[in-house]
């Protein structure tokens, strides 16, 4: 089955949740990764005029794209940068190495929507099928 959206958003009690799409695993991780700003404000309002290096390490697939959703929460809230783009130069299940593109926040063009605290490992899932889907559970 071709996948034909990059992620979609799931209402959960007290908690906001993304599936995201990909071909392969980089660009379901870029995607969750999208989604997951997509949450905090309109994409299509975000300048790319700054980007950032990420790397990281975990134990398996499922605690890197953890640790990679909330190193991006963790640059929002500390940097106050809101990220479009997400180049995934490396992955594989215990390392990731990326670039990502955005811009500061600027009250005066953007809209911030929900207040994302962090990604949780409740109802986490990485499935490979016809390519690669991964949920995502946040705290907000």
């Amino acid at each position: 089955m071709p996948i034909n959206k990059d992620f979609e958003i799931l209402d959960h009690t007290a908690d906001v949740g993304i599936i995201a799409y990909g071909i392969d695993l980089r660009q379901a991780f870029a995607n969750a990764a999208r989604a997951l700003f997509s949450l905090i404000t309109e994409l299509d309002d975000l300048e790319e005029v700054l980007y950032r290096d990420i790397e990281l390490a975990a134990s398996d697939v499922e605690s890197l794209l953890v640790a990679w959703l909330n190193e991006l929460v963790y640059r929002f809230d500390t940097e106050g940068v809101l990220f479009k783009r997400f180049d995934i130069i490396q992955l594989d299940d215990t390392r990731l190495q990326a670039r990502v593109y955005g811009e500061k926040v600027d009250s005066s063009r953007h809209e911030l929507k929900t207040g994302v605290k962090a990604a949780t490992y409740h109802m986490l899932k990485v499935d490979k099928t016809d390519g690669f889907r991964v949920q995502v559970l946040f705290d907000i």
